[in-house]
C-alpha cells in the first residue's frame, strides 16, 4: 500500500475502486487535505432583502407572470423539468454523524436534544421505528427510555437500517402530510403536474442521478408515478441521465480519514 503525506493508506482495492470511478489518488489526497484545513468562510456583503437582492412581486405582478407562463404552456412546447438529484443526503447529518463519534450517549448540543425531543414529527419516523424494531427489538420510545440514543441514530444513518447516511436527498422522506408521507423525487412529480404541463397533460421530469443510486430512482418512480397520474391526471414521461462518478467527493469521518462500509471507500 502507499501512504500519502497526510498519512493515508490507499490498499490495492481502493487503487482498482479509483480507477474504475476515474479518480486519481492525488484528487483523493487533495480532497481529505481540504477536509484537513477547513473551508474559508464567504466574506458576506449585506443580508438579502426585499430591499437588497430579493424581488418582491405585487398580487397583479403575480397574476401577469402567471397568465403569462400559462399562455406559454398552451402553445404546443415541450416543456422539462430539469432535477439535479445525484446531491447525497451526508452532510444534512452531519452533527448525527458526530453524535455516533463523541464519547457520551446523553443528547448534550442543542440540536442532538431538539432532534431528540422532535423526532416522532419527522416524516421519516414510522420507517425508523420499524427499523428500531427490527434491529434492536424495540420501539424508539423504549430505546429513548433506556437512554440507547445512538443505536437510534446507527439504525435512521447505518446501511444495517435507513440508510439515510448514505442515500441521495432525493430518496428520502422528507415531507410529512395528514395521511402520508413524501420524499423528494415525489415532490418533484406534484410539482410537475401541478406547473410543467402542457396542452397534453404531459410531465416531462429530467433527473441527474448518480450510478450508483440510478435503480432506487427507477423503483421509487415506478412505484409511485401510478398515483400522482390519477391524483393529477397527468401522463408523466420520466428520463434519466447518470452524473460522472469522476465527479464525486470521498466521505470522511471525523477524523477526516476515509470511510469507508465493508471496506470499500465510500463516495459521496
Amino acid at each position: 500500500s502507499i501512504t500519502f503525506k497526510i498519512n493515508i493508506m490507499i490498499t490495492p482495492d481502493d487503487k482498482k475502486q479509483l480507477a474504475e470511478k476515474g479518480i486519481s489518488e492525488a484528487q483523493i489526497t487533495e480532497q481529505l487535505s481540504c477536509f484537513q484545513k477547513g473551508f474559508p468562510y464567504l466574506k458576506l456583503e449585506a443580508t438579502a432583502s426585499t430591499q437588497k437582492g430579493i424581488l418582491a412581486l405585487t398580487a397583479d405582478e403575480q397574476q401577469r407572470y402567471l397568465s403569462a407562463w400559462y399562455d406559454y404552456t398552451q402553445t404546443g412546447k415541450r416543456i422539462m423539468k430539469f432535477v439535479p438529484a445525484s446531491g447525497a443526503a451526508s452532510r444534512m447529518f452531519k452533527d448525527l454523524f458526530e453524535f455516533l463519534e463523541v464519547d457520551y450517549d446523553v443528547p448534550a448540543t442543542k440540536f442532538e436534544q431538539t432532534f431528540f425531543t422532535s423526532i416522532n414529527n419527522f416524516a421519516f419516523y414510522e420507517d425508523l421505528n420499524e427499523a428500531c424494531v427490527s434491529i434492536e427489538g424495540k420501539d424508539i420510545a423504549s430505546l429513548i427510555a433506556e437512554g440507547k440514543y445512538k443505536a437510534i441514530v446507527s439504525a435512521l444513518l447505518d446501511v444495517s437500517g435507513l440508510n439515510y447516511g448514505f442515500l441521495p436527498k432525493g430518496l428520502l422522506k422528507f415531507h410529512k402530510y395528514e395521511n402520508r408521507t413524501r420524499t423528494s423525487v415525489e415532490e418533484h412529480l406534484v410539482e410537475g403536474a401541478l406547473y410543467a404541463t402542457g396542452k397534453t397533460k404531459e410531465v416531462n421530469i429530467h433527473f441527474t442521478v448518480s450510478a450508483e443510486h440510478y435503480e432506487l430512482f427507477k423503483t421509487l418512480i415506478a412505484e409511485k408515478t401510478a398515483d400522482y397520474t390519477k391524483r393529477y391526471g397527468v401522463d408523466y414521461d420520466i428520463s434519466f441521465s447518470k452524473q460522472k462518478s469522476s465527479t464525486d467527493t470521498i466521505a470522511a469521518g471525523a477524523d477526516n480519514t476515509p470511510f469507508r462500509d465493508n471496506d470499500r471507500l465510500v463516495f459521496r
